[in-house]
C-alpha cells in the first residue's frame, strides 16, 4: 500500500530497530545547496546537487521500501525548502504521539508546517515543540530510554523541557563534536544490544556510556564520511546501507544483518542518508510496549 491515506492510519514507535510499516518521506525535487548549513556541503557546493540524479535515486529507495511491504507516505515538495527530503529532521515519534520540531536554521523553518497539515489533516496526535530546538535527527529511541544529540540544531535546553514533557523516560542527552550534523551521523541503534559509532565524535565519558550499554561496531572516518552510521532498520535485522560503506555492511553480514544496498549518493552531498531520510510514523512489535 503506497502512499494511501488509510482511515485507521495510527502512529507508533519505540525503538529504531523495530518493524517499519509505515514512514514519510518527500521527493527531492528541488534539492541543491543554496546555504552551506553543515560540513558535508563544504565539499560539494560548487559542483552542487544532480537534482535529477537525486530524484532518481530516491525513487529507487522508495521503490525498495515499498518492496518490502512499508507504506510511503509522501509530503509535498516545495521549492522553498531545499533539504525537504530530510525528512527525519522535522519531527519524531514516540509512542503513538508525533513531536513536531521547531527547526533551527532559516532555510528549514517552515517545512513542519506540512507535517503538522498532513497530520491534522488524517487525525493523528502530535505534539508541538514550539520555541524548542530538537531536531529528530538527534533523537534516538529505545524503549524507554531516549537519546538526545546536543549539537548546532538540538539544545541542552530544550533537552530538559523535553525531559518534563516525558518524565516517565530515561532521557540522555550526548554531547558530540559539533562539527557532525546530527547524533545519527555519529551514533545509531538497530538492536536491543548493538550499534553503531563513530568513537572519534566522543568524549571519552560519553563513548564508556555508549559502550557499557551495547555492543559497538565502530566505523571508520572514511565511511563516516559517507555515513556509514546513518542506516535505516526496518525490523527483522533488515537494514538499508550505501553501498559504498563496505566495512559496516561487511561488519553487519558477519552478524546476521540482511543488508539493503541503494545507492544514494547523490543525496548524501546534502549532508545525510537513509535515516535522514525517513521520518517512521509507524513500527511495531511483536508485543506492544506501553508508552506510559
Amino acid at each position: 500500500m503506497v502512499n494511501k491515506i488509510n482511515e485507521e492510519l495510527e502512529a507508533y514507535c519505540a525503538s529504531e530497530y523495530s518493524k517499519l510499516s509505515r514512514v514519510i518521506v518527500c521527493e527531492p525535487r528541488y534539492m541543491e545547496i543554496r546555504e552551506i548549513i553543515n560540513e558535508t556541503q563544504k565539499e560539494f557546493i560548487e559542483k552542487n546537487i544532480d537534482k535529477e540524479l537525486a530524484r532518481e535515486q530516491h525513487a529507487q529507495f522508495i521503490k525498495a521500501l515499498e518492496h518490502e511491504g512499508i507504506e510511503v507516505i509522501k509530503l509535498p515538495p516545495k521549492y522553498t525548502y531545499p533539504e525537504q527530503v530530510f525528512t527525519r529532521d522535522i519531527g519524531f515519534t514516540l509512542g503513538n504521539t508525533v513531536y513536531v520540531a521547531e527547526m533551527a536554521t532559516g532555510i528549514r523553518q517552515g517545512e513542519e508546517l506540512l507535517l503538522k497539515s498532513w497530520l491534522e489533516t488524517n487525525g493523528i496526535q502530535f505534539f508541538n515543540l514550539r520555541e524548542n530546538h530538537i531536531e529528530g535527527g538527534d533523537v534516538i529511541i529505545d524503549g524507554k530510554t531516549i537519546y538526545i544529540g546536543v549539537s548546532d540544531r538540538t539544545n541542552e535546553t530544550s533537552i530538559k523541557h523535553l525531559q518534563t514533557i516525558l518524565p516517565e523516560y530515561e532521557i540522555i542527552a550526548v554531547p558530540f563534536i559539533e562539527k557532525f550534523l546530527h547524533l545519527d551521523c555519529v551514533f545509531n541503534i538497530i538492536s536491543p544490544t548493538e550499534a553503531l559509532i563513530f568513537p572519534e565524535s566522543f568524549t571519552k565519558k560519553e563513548l564508556d556510556l555508549l559502550a557499557s550499554r551495547y555492543d559497538i561496531i565502530e566505523v571508520t572516518i572514511k565511511e563516516q564520511f559517507t555515513l556509514g552510521t546513518n542506516v535505516l532498520s526496518i525490523g527483522n535485522k533488515k537494514l538499508f546501507s550505501l553501498p559504498c560503506n563496505k566495512k559496516v555492511n561487511s561488519h553487519l553480514r558477519e552478524r546476521g544483518y540482511e543488508v539493503i544496498e541503494v545507492d544514494i549518493s547523490e543525496i548524501i552531498k546534502s549532508g545525510g542518508s537513509f535515516r535522514c531520510c525517513t521520518m517512521p510514523l509507524l513500527r511495531t512489535t511483536n508485543k506492544k510496549i506501553d508508552p506510559a
